[in-house]
């Protein structure tokens, strides 16, 4: 039986379908992903300027919602931006993103916004430390405030993610998880459940297969974080939710379970954290 495409149910609790990597077919390819097996997605913001296209795509379809929230690269300085613009965080709010969120603050009130994000630490990049640590903070406290879950974007910044995890424990999802299996559990013990996507099932992922097999379904959430980090075997494509359908196949294998018990738990997780059941 062919892995591709899937009956799901898939949810992808993590895209990027504003992102301009989709303007030439966008509706198009979104308008396919249900015969693919897709019931769910949350579309997520990194900052204002594409905050109103993540609650454009969760109103124009029923089963799309978003998250809203300041990626800490929207802090990348003008002169670190490389060839892109950099984020309105600078190029509007000149680098105040408490004057953002701020601005940010009536799209919660809206019932298709379902999470706090993208937001967390990025260490790989030539982000402001202090700053990104002092707008995480606040996302958090944001998200206890309006009883929403978070969340969390970690890359190579695992000890001041954790941290502040510990500190204020909000439910939520940690995005693209690459720490231990050891973390993961005090984590899901904590509230926060555990997003796999394409990364997962690249070859040489060893700290995932660990994950994998320590963590009971219940802790798992599927995602693509398209269009980016396609999974094996079309890695290095863009991206989108039905090829969530390899990455539950890898997962079903590692646990030896079917695929279809895969995504079903995973789906109902999903609906779970972000409170749609």
């Amino acid at each position: 039986m062919s892995v591709y495409p899937s009956a799901g149910p898939i949810f992808d609790t993590h895209a990027h379908y504003s992102s301009g990597a989709f303007n030439a077919d966008r509706y198009d390819l979104m308008d396919s992903l249900p015969a693919k097996g897709v019931v769910g997605i949350c579309e997520q913001a990194t900052h204002s300027g594409d905050a109103p296209r993540c609650l454009e795509l969760a109103h124009r379809y029923p089963w799309v919602y978003a998250a809203i929230g300041i990626h800490p690269e929207s802090l990348l300085p003008a002169d670190r931006c490389g060839d892109q613009p950099p984020a309105p965080t600078i190029s509007v709010y000149g680098g105040d993103w408490a004057a953002e969120m701020r601005a940010l603050a009536p799209y919660y009130d809206d019932p298709k916004v379902v999470a706090v994000g993208e937001c967390g630490l990025d260490y790989h990049w030539p982000v402001p430390k202090d700053a990104q640590l002092a707008l995480f903070e606040a996302e958090i406290r944001l998200a206890l405030e309006l009883n929403k879950p978070i969340v969390v974007h970690d890359r190579e910044a695992h000890a001041d993610v954790y941290a502040l995890l510990k500190k204020y424990q909000p439910k939520g999802i940690l995005h693209c998880y690459s720490g231990s299996a050891e973390d993961a559990l005090w984590l899901v013990k904590q509230g926060i459940r555990i997003g796999l996507g394409g990364a997962a099932t690249f070859r040489g992922a060893k700290r995932a297969a660990k994950v994998i097999g320590a963590l009971p379904l219940d802790a798992l959430l599927l995602e693509t974080d398209c269009p980016y980090m396609a999974p094996e075997p079309v890695r290095g494509t863009r991206c989108d939710s039905s090829l969530i359908a390899y990455v539950g196949d890898y997962i079903a294998q590692r646990k030896g379970v079917a695929p279809e018990e895969v995504f079903a738990r995973t789906a109902a997780n999903a609906r779970q954290v972000f409170g749609l059941d």
